[in-house]
């Protein structure tokens, strides 16, 4: 393995892990979060499934705009936006900050992830590229297990709000590592973005996503679940349009 792909390697694993630890770390947070802003169950349910929401009904919209903009690009905003939805959530003052923190880092978090894995699949060659993605998997996958211990002590030890401030320094480091990256030049004219199919994108799968979530409490015979639900079916483009990729192609 090359130098160049080592970097770029480290690069995917941190930028994916901590997209993927605040979605585990935050969980043994959540009654200190609710005892300190209040709010009861429904902060905390959002406080969880708010990053959730966002990160889900992007995700797909993200991939593609990694391919128009640039994979070390959008990696790069992607950071800096979950550095900042970081800090906004550390510092939080009510339930309603921390929860719209929460969805600016959901958000952010969908940028990293098909991008860093865009990244190794553009860097690598066929036979090293499956190593280098089961390492990837490997490290991200680590994530979900140490989340849970790393919070527990953070809160027990400091506070929740460090739970969160946290992530400030894996983000520097894999900032001054992507900083060694760059984007090859373009030869051929930027696709155009398809700004209504990836609203359609978004919206079908925040709508579909927003029913599961709230369905819990007052069950499918609410429209508050079921109206979202539909209309985010609704909002999914023809079986046509699917084939060709997820909407801003």
């Amino acid at each position: 393995m090359s130098r160049h792909e080592r970097i770029v390697l480290w690069v995917a694993i941190l930028s994916s892990f901590v997209a993927f630890l605040d979605g585990s770390i935050v969980n043994v947070a959540l009654p200190a979060i609710a005892r300190d802003l209040g709010g009861g169950i429904t902060t905390q349910q959002w406080v969880l499934d708010g990053y959730l929401l966002t990160l889900g009904s992007l995700v797909m919209v993200a991939g593609s705009l990694s391919d128009i903009f640039g994979r070390v690009r959008i990696l790069r905003t992607g950071l800096i936006l979950f550095g900042i939805a970081s800090l906004l959530c550390a510092a939080a003052p009510t339930g309603t900050v921390l929860i719209a923190a929460r969805l600016l880092q959901g958000a952010a978090a969908a940028l990293l992830v098909p991008g860093s894995l865009a990244l190794i699949t553009s860097t690598f060659e066929e036979g090293p590229r499956a190593g280098a993605i089961g390492t990837w998997t490997g490290w991200t996958g680590t994530a979900f297990v140490a989340g849970p211990l790393l919070g527990g002590l953070l809160v027990d030890t400091v506070s929740w709000r460090l739970v969160f401030a946290i992530n400030v320094v894996p983000i520097a480091t894999t900032l001054v590592l992507l900083a060694r990256l760059h984007d090859p030049a373009k030869t051929e004219a930027r696709t155009p973005i398809d700004f209504p199919g990836a609203l359609l994108v978004a919206f079908g799968l925040a709508g579909t996503v927003f029913a599961l979530i709230i369905q819990d409490g007052p069950g499918w015979a609410e429209p508050l679940a079921y109206l979202p639900f539909t209309l985010g079916c609704c909002a999914w483009p023809p079986s046509s349009g699917a084939r060709r990729g997820p909407g801003i192609r």
